[in-house]
């Protein structure tokens, strides 16, 4: 990428775009933010929905194309940036368990928390894309239990992912505080890029909702 090659992020704070944030900070990726505030409505206004006709962050435009959807962003910038050592090369042993556990993420894990969340019957487990949410949360603590990282010894963009993931719902109880995804959650958000995002994002939303009830 040459200096002018800038990525465009969508954000709004304390959103899962706050995830795609912590991406590019450790990718050392160069970016410029377009802050809208959720809480003005500003993401429902024409000119984004242009953008993004569900309204949803993130969202990322380069190179005159537009990424959307977390999981597919994630991929893309990693694959963008390989000098960053967070993404496995296609014909890398580790890249198909890092494909398969950031696909987990939007496949299995956000779909069964929706369902919990809402109390909705996910249907005989034979039919269920995660089988239980407890079943799922089996899982991911297996994959959390071979190393440091959801790859052993090595840390990739999908230990971003989950580290953000787990940071979230456990805060708000959505997941249970197991020791595993305790231990995980505090490895990774322990970094810089952690501590940027939310300290800046705390700033931000508390500024929005100000601006947000002056209008009211």
């Amino acid at each position: 990428m040459n200096g002018n090659d800038s990525i465009t992020l969508h954000y709004m704070p304390q959103t899962r775009a706050a995830g795609t944030r912590i991406i590019l900070e450790e990718l050392d990726a160069p970016y410029d933010l377009h802050v809208m505030n959720m809480k003005a409505g500003e993401n429902r206004e024409a000119g984004y929905l242009a953008i993004n006709p569900l309204g949803k962050v993130p969202a990322i435009e380069h190179r005159g194309r537009l990424v959307t959807e977390q999981i597919a962003i994630a991929i893309y910038l990693g694959d963008l940036f390989p000098e960053a050592g967070l993404t496995p090369a296609v014909d890398d042993p580790d890249r198909g368990t890092y494909l398969r556990w950031l696909v987990y993420y939007a496949a299995c894990f956000e779909p069964a928390l929706m369902d919990k969340f809402r109390n909705v019957d996910p249907g005989p487990v034979t039919q269920s894309v995660y089988g239980t949410y407890d079943q799922m949360l089996d899982v991911l603590e297996g994959a959390l239990s071979n190393g440091p990282y959801i790859l052993g010894d090595r840390m990739s963009l999908a230990d971003i992912q989950w580290g953000v993931a787990l940071n979230w719902t456990m805060m708000f109880g959505m997941v249970p505080q197991r020791p595993r995804f305790v231990e995980y959650r505090d490895r990774i958000a322990s970094r810089p890029s952690f501590a940027k995002v939310w300290t800046e994002d705390a700033a931000m939303a508390e500024k929005h909702a100000a601006l947000a009830a002056a209008k009211a």
